[in-house]
């Protein structure tokens, strides 16, 4: 680790020798980025990193978990973050600053080489993270963590005696949220593990039994003033009267370069096609419904014209507020939980380069499509908290007192401390049985015989898919995707065999 660290500090000067211009926001990053550092001498434990959006997580976490690692024994760093496209995005950074043989990237997405030593060594490596420093998703990191398989427990103790940083860590499912701060806890407690917790948006695990009394150390100081000097946009409210999408569209389009963020596949397919009907040859869109290969190259093209000032107008489901690095004039982004809109808003003039301040517009269309249960209760939740009050003045979702209020009254809402899955889940890891925990607990239906509740299981993910494989990306693969979601089940199996 102490190599590492050598390295990654060598790579990390020489890219900031490369960069043109720099500013005020690369002073910024940089006391950031020495203030975590500062920090990764102090005892293993749990640590919070609460810094806005553009501030240079990425580097800083990975700053930190290698000088910690460094000083304290530690064997291993392992980023965690919610999204794949995040992944694969921090994955190539680490590799440019590490080197590729340092850096097991382990998630759905990976193709692995197909063959020869490579192949080998990255199979023999992804089956238990033998490996320096690792990133991957949440999904595979709780999976494995709370798992009972051999092929997700061949992973568990390299969790020991590591510094394992959650990114974008708001993202956390809060159904099965206490379960995963025990489990974090556990392993601060008992096996050196040393645990990061970073997003612009540092939910308030405090309020929550499980860690009401758990010490956390901050490795940003005074993060309320930093989050001040690093504000670089303005939010609009677009609440009262409510518009409808199209309004909303049409409104947006006159920005020269726009980013606009719906809750719902539909809502975007529906801007997507109101906008490619005017100007087709500036129109783009991202979503979950589109394979990896497809959102790389919108981004790249995107990007592209954004840096080159040409116009340029995107629409986009909450996929893009993953750390997903773009930097637009102007944002609009559909009324949605706190932590979202905030994410939203980093999207817009990200880097501070821009003359004057960023433009958020927050609006609340008459006629957008219903998003999950869940995340209408968050939704409600930031209308108590944000934007204009009764009694007179705004406030917006980077106001970090009120962000901490907010988070209260969603894990209240949200029963997030007694809820009957995370209680469930509880129960049956303190009386050792992790067949309840991963399938569930037996329960008989009508006198019939006892079936596993796979509803009070632990699943990062509770959707349940089939997945469907492009082996390279290609126009017709989406139109075949089209076809496959607009046929039922028996139709879908019958397609299949």
């Amino acid at each position: 680790m102490t190599g590492l660290r050598a390295r990654f500090e060598q790579q990390r000067r020489r890219m900031l020798d490369g960069r043109e211009g720099g500013g005020w926001i690369d002073g910024v990053r940089e006391q950031v980025y020495q203030t975590a550092i500062g920090h990764a001498s102090g005892k293993p434990g749990v640590y919070r990193m609460p810094a806005p959006t553009g501030v240079g997580k990425t580097l800083s976490a990975a700053g930190f978990g290698l000088h910690h690692a460094a000083v304290h024994g530690k064997r291993r760093v392992i980023v965690a973050v919610p999204f794949i496209t995040v992944t694969e995005q921090n994955a190539q950074v680490y590799r440019d600053m590490l080197g590729a043989e340092n850096v097991l990237e382990h998630h759905s997405a990976v193709t692995p080489p197909a063959s020869g030593p490579d192949g080998r060594r990255w199979r023999a490596a992804a089956e238990n993270w033998d490996s320096p420093f690792v990133v991957t998703t949440t999904v595979q990191l709780f999976d494995s963590l709370f798992g009972r398989k051999p092929s997700q427990m061949r992973k568990v103790h390299r969790l020991a005696n590591a510094v394992v940083i959650l990114d974008e860590v708001q993202a956390l499912p809060l159904r099965v949220l206490v379960p995963i701060l025990d489990a974090l806890r556990g392993l601060s407690d008992r096996f050196g593990t040393t645990v990061l917790l970073t997003s612009a948006t540092q939910p308030s695990f405090e309020h929550l039994r499980v860690w009401e009394d758990l010490e956390m150390t901050e490795v940003v100081d005074d993060p309320i003033t930093l989050f001040r000097r690093m504000r670089r946009v303005e939010y609009e409210w677009w609440l009262d009267p409510q518009p409808t999408l199209g309004e909303v569209a049409t409104a947006a389009a006159e920005h020269e370069q726009v980013l606009l963020v719906v809750n719902t596949i539909a809502d975007a397919r529906a801007v997507y096609r109101q906008w490619a009907a005017q100007a087709p040859e500036i129109t783009w869109h991202l979503s979950t419904r589109m394979c990896a290969a497809h959102r790389r190259a919108v981004l790249a093209e995107v990007r592209a014209r954004l840096k080159e000032g040409r116009a340029v107008r995107l629409v986009s489901t909450q996929l893009i507020e993953a750390g997903v690095d773009v930097d637009f004039p102007a944002v609009y982004r559909a009324m949605a939980p706190a932590e979202s809109l905030q994410q939203a808003a980093g999207r817009a003039n990200r880097e501070g380069s821009r003359p004057g301040m960023g433009k958020v517009v927050v609006f609340d269309a008459c006629d957008m499509s219903t998003p999950p249960a869940g995340y209408r209760i968050g939704i409600g939740a930031t209308r108590s908290h944000f934007g204009p009050r009764r009694g007179g003045g705004v406030v917006d979702p980077d106001d970090l007192p009120t962000l901490s209020a907010y988070y209260r009254t969603l894990y209240q809402r949200s029963n997030t401390d007694n809820g009957e899955r995370a209680m469930k889940i509880q129960r049956n890891r303190e009386k050792f049985d992790f067949e309840a925990v991963t399938d569930g607990p037996e329960r008989s239906y009508d006198g019939g015989l006892a079936q596993r509740d796979r509803s009070l299981a632990f699943r990062m993910l509770d959707d349940d898919t089939v997945p469907a494989v492009a082996t390279g990306y290609d126009p017709r693969a989406e139109e075949i995707l089209e076809q496959l979601r607009a046929v039922n089940d028996d139709e879908l199996l019958g397609a299949l065999r």
